[in-house]
């Protein structure tokens, strides 16, 4: 397994729609497993392949408070299921340092497929709901930064910058 490293904010390559996943081999499995390490060596919850720079519809999630339950999502699709929105106070890996609240529907309906290609259906609400609608958002090329404020947004954008000019 290898840790794969992770694209950030302003990198261009988190605005590429994913392409749907056809192939279901060991190159996926792969894929998956070294996602996995990925996210629970950078201490996240979830992690889009976006998000590693390949641009498939394949995300992972571990909310557990284990960290012991990981999931695996390919060709992920959710409908709205509660209307009512909850608040969470959302960071991302592509956004290190930091966190801002952000307002989604607090219960959703997910099908997607597994990583031998059966399809699935799961009901998720709370930070599930909310993390899986985060990582689609990745696969669509959106960012949780663009929920913000324009202002905010640039704040971010001008000190992920400069971190990055300094650590080149």
């Amino acid at each position: 397994m290898s840790i794969l490293q992770i694209l950030e904010f302003p990198d261009p390559r988190l605005r590429k729609v994913a392409e749907p996943v056809t192939v279901f081999d060991e190159k996926l499995e792969v894929l998956i497993e070294d996602m996995l390490e990925t996210m629970h060596e950078a201490e996240g919850i979830g992690l889009a392949a976006t998000q590693v720079n390949v641009h498939k519809r394949l995300l992972v999630i571990d909310v557990s408070e284990n960290r012991d339950s990981p999931q695996v999502f390919i060709n992920p699709e959710f409908e709205i299921v509660e209307e009512e929105l909850s608040d969470y106070d959302e960071g991302c890996l592509s956004v290190p340092g930091f966190y801002e609240t952000v307002s989604r529907p607090s219960a959703v309906k997910i099908t997607a497929q597994d990583s031998k290609g059966e399809k699935f259906e799961q009901a998720a609400e709370g930070i599930l709901a909310t993390c899986i609608q985060h990582e689609i958002d990745h696969l669509n090329g959106k960012l949780f930064v663009d929920y913000l404020s324009t202002l905010k947004r640039q704040r971010i954008r001008a000190k992920l910058e400069k971190e990055h000019k300094k650590s080149a």
